[in-house]
């Protein structure tokens, strides 16, 4: 089975049934499609494609939003046997240069607001020989997404699709350094919805809010949703803690996942008082679970005060392998918060020293991990994927540590390790630690040119809307709460870049503050 399968398997089951709800919020409009119809509409897609020579093996890029057109082009796609190549609609024209030179698609389906970009680079898309436009018709050299469909059979392909063909090429968010192409085989996907769907009890019942981009391996989310016939829901335009709670309301959500500044966003807003949860009904939502990146459990507990009988859980996963899920806390480990948790269903997961060799409990070493959800390769670059794949393992370059019962703590990235007079330190603790300051809405630490330390801890910190902090406010703080070797000796009161994903961009700052500190 693979998820192919799957969209066949819910259209006869669940023919009639939500299958994926688009909202926008701001425009008041509700777009729903059925199991059935969506079967049906990326058969057409995949016939139109074959029919234009493209096929097992070829690749196709998808530059986009959120969007249920979105998803019927990505599965369309995956229906021919050709690989589809999500781009990030964030990317410079550069970036999209960068990863079609990289891998080489013979056709790009795109939103109607990027016509301009695409306009302007398509004498440089060499390889690219058809173009379809989602949205309003396009012009006479552009192909129509829904003219397209119309005219293509509704047959399922006659491709065989096998598990280790490849189906997807990802490329990473590239913030230290050129993105990586990720190659992943129709096994990798598949997995990330069996790990999806069991990791948080998923039924035919429930219905999950998708908030996340669709183009990062964050979609094994929604994968979760496809293997049980589960309705998904994608809120587009704005992501405010009002359209989420009214989203939440209306579709009758029951699950969500939330990327650390949105939970951040949601606690504000319901701390000033701008929303109050007894104007909405979230009597159907049982599950708030995050990840990404580190929570703090202060953050969770702020989440416990609102919400004292939503289950929580965290997620720990990463592109290479194929998303969310390999490491997970589960609902009834609460009472081990700040933990990511333990290896999932079918996953691995090791705690190692530089040799390879397992760790004791509590000290620090790199998370290793092992399964069927792991990429085929970095494309066209064996000698990054033989450092990072070493006999079946994937080493994520995620430090942790592990506890007396085997959960595992994450301490920090290793290129975000801080070497301060020879010690060890790992930003992730004293963000976890200044993140408990009331006017805190967010921090990022990072380490910053010393000479005579090497390097000095240095905290960005982002201010909860309408308070002032000061250096000396802080600084009586970490006094308080932090050993001395780790207290930072520079603030920096500014905004905190994020990924679209919900990761720190510690590149950027290091780029603006670490010499200039």
């Amino acid at each position: 089975m693979n998820l192919i399968d799957l969209i066949e398997k819910n259209a006869r089951l669940y023919s009639n049934s939500e299958a994926f709800v688009e909202v926008k919020p701001v425009s008041k409009i509700r777009k729903q499609i059925t199991w059935s119809l969506f079967n049906e509409r990326t058969n057409r897609i995949a016939n139109g494609l074959i029919e234009k020579k493209i096929t097992k093996g070829r690749k196709v890029a998808l530059l986009g939003k959120n969007s249920i057109n979105w998803l019927e082009a990505f599965f369309g796609i995956m229906k021919t046997g050709a690989w589809v190549i999500p781009l990030n609609f964030r990317f410079t024209e550069e970036d999209i240069k960068y990863c079609a030179a990289i891998g080489e698609p013979s056709c790009i389906f795109f939103d109607e607001e990027y016509t301009g970009i695409i306009e302007r680079l398509r004498p440089e898309l060499t390889t690219v020989k058809h173009f379809v436009r989602m949205g309003s018709p396009s012009s006479a050299d552009v192909e129509d997404l829904e003219a397209s469909i119309n005219q293509s059979s509704p047959q399922p392909p006659e491709v065989e699709i096998n598990d280790e063909d490849g189906c997807a090429l990802y490329f990473t968010s590239g913030t230290t350094g050129p993105p990586k192409a990720v190659l992943h085989a129709n096994r990798s996907l598949t997995v990330a919805a069996i790990t999806e769907a069991t990791d948080q009890v998923r039924t035919c019942k429930d219905s999950f809010l998708m908030l996340p981009p669709l183009y990062h391996l964050a979609i094994g989310h929604l994968l979760g949703g496809l293997i049980v016939g589960s309705k998904n829901v994608l809120l587009t335009e704005q992501i405010k803690p009002k359209y989420v709670f009214e989203t939440v309301s209306n579709e009758k959500i029951s699950m969500v996942f939330l990327l650390m500044p949105w939970a951040l966003d949601i606690l504000e807003a319901l701390g000033k008082g701008e929303i109050e949860t007894k104007d909405y009904d979230l009597s159907h939502w049982r599950l708030m679970y995050t990840g990404a990146q580190p929570i703090p459990p202060s953050l969770v507990k702020k989440w416990k005060g609102y919400f004292p009988t939503m289950a929580y859980s965290n997620t720990y996963g990463l592109s290479e392998a194929g998303g969310p899920g390999i490491v997970y806390l589960a609902t009834e480990n609460e009472r081990k918060v700040g933990a990511i948790g333990k290896p999932g269903l079918i996953w691995d997961a090791r705690v190692v020293d530089k040799g390879g060799k397992d760790v004791p409990v509590g000290q620090v070493g790199e998370i290793i991990v092992k399964g069927r959800g792991i990429m085929k390769e970095y494309y066209k670059n064996p000698e990054a994927t033989s450092k990072a794949i070493r006999n079946g393992w994937l080493y994520t370059g995620d430090l942790a540590k592990l506890d007396e019962e085997g959960f595992i703590y994450i301490v920090d990235r290793k290129k975000d390790l801080v070497i301060s007079g020879g010690e060890n330190i790992y930003p992730v603790e004293i963000e976890a630690i200044i993140q408990k300051h009331p006017k805190v809405r967010d921090v990022a630490v990072i380490g910053v040119a010393d000479q005579r330390l090497g390097e000095a801890v240095a905290a960005v910190i982002e201010a909860v809307s309408g308070e002032v902090l000061t250096g000396e406010e802080m600084i009586a703080f970490c006094e308080e709460n932090l050993p001395r070797y780790k207290r930072p000796r520079h603030f920096i009161f500014s905004h905190v870049p994020r990924s679209a994903t919900g990761k720190i961009q510690k590149q950027s700052l290091r780029d603006t503050y670490a010499k200039n500190t």
